[in-house]
């Protein structure tokens, strides 16, 4: 009997199909495509190694298992040490930006030298960033000065969520010719981001709105409103850029800003369009509108000003 066991559990195992090992060269080819962490590229060489080898595809299945469980591994991995060096990172760390300057020139009919400069930059954290702009144009036309324009503002962001923001805004500008000597505005409220993609960014966001204007013949004014705002930025093709930004604050590529309130309406657009020329310089040129709905007696309501300028990335 115990014979017969034996001879019967032996023509079983004859019996079984046995699938050998997926071949070595095939192996080699995939740890090779597995070692450079690509996926398109491990996916590449498993589909080949499934057609050529079809009877491995328990094995490959199990290769592709582990290479993705690693890859998300080293990826949660490099996510927290990322975080951890955000938060530890000192005041003047982790901040990008960008400067520009342009400058004019004519003589002849008339005389007219201008030149005008701007910088903007950004400090990305984990829940809270933060943002600078400063401006300034100034321009002589004959002998007198025919624009002179200052601008400072800075604006912290919280991100609550994914696509939901709260902002705080703090903006003070200055234009003489435009009938005020100094203008302070403050906003805060909420904002939302549409689009958040590698070459397409819209955000937009609203909230009351607080300006103290200071007139250039003594008096001043204070006023409630609201401010509406929008950013976008548009990476049109590999080196050209479309910026477009609705905002009291915002002014580098393009923007759009409108404040209510009572006394007076404010709207401020500004479009850009950036061609890079090399790994941080890109030219510019903008095109912006400044429209007051009730100006200082002697200026008038609307303003455009088109500008070419040289911009430094950082």
């Amino acid at each position: 009997m115990k014979n017969a066991l034996s001879i019967s559990f032996i023509a079983a195992l004859s019996s079984t199909p046995v699938h050998a090992e997926l071949p070595q060269p095939v192996r080699a080819m995939l740890d090779a495509a597995i070692a450079t962490g690509d996926a398109q590229k491990v996916a590449t060489i498993a589909e080949i190694a499934r057609q050529t080898n079809p009877d491995d595809g328990d094995e490959i299945d199990q290769l592709l298992a582990e290479f993705a469980e690693t890859k998300r591994a080293a990826e949660k991995l490099a996510a927290k040490e990322a975080e951890r060096q955000i938060r530890s990172a000192g005041l003047f760390e982790n901040w990008s930006g960008e400067g520009q300057i342009g400058a004019s020139h004519s003589s002849g009919n008339t005389d007219n030298v201008g030149v005008n400069a701007a910088l903007k930059v950004k400090r990305e954290g984990v829940d809270w960033s933060h943002r600078l702009r400063f401006a300034a144009d100034y321009q002589r036309t004959n002998g007198s000065t025919s624009r002179e324009q200052y601008l400072a503002v800075y604006e912290p962001r919280f991100q609550v969520n994914d696509g939901l923001f709260t902002y705080g805004l703090a903006q003070y500008d200055r234009d003489r010719l435009q009938g005020f000597s100094n203008r302070y505005s403050f906003s805060g409220g909420l904002g939302y981001t549409v689009f958040n993609r590698e070459t397409l960014n819209l955000s937009v966001k609203a909230g009351p709105s607080y300006r103290r204007t200071n007139f250039v013949d003594g008096s001043h004014e204070n006023s409630f409103g609201a401010l509406f705002g929008l950013d976008f930025d548009w990476q049109i093709i590999d080196g050209l850029k479309l910026t477009h930004d609705a905002n009291l604050v915002t002014e580098g590529g393009s923007s759009a800003t409108l404040i209510v309130d009572s006394s007076n309406t404010t709207i401020n657009l500004l479009t850009g369009l950036q061609a890079k020329v090399s790994d941080r310089l890109s030219t510019r040129f903008s095109y912006q509108i400044e429209y007051d709905s009730n100006p200082p007696v002697g200026a008038v309501s609307t303003d455009t000003t088109s500008r070419f300028s040289l911009v430094y990335g950082f």
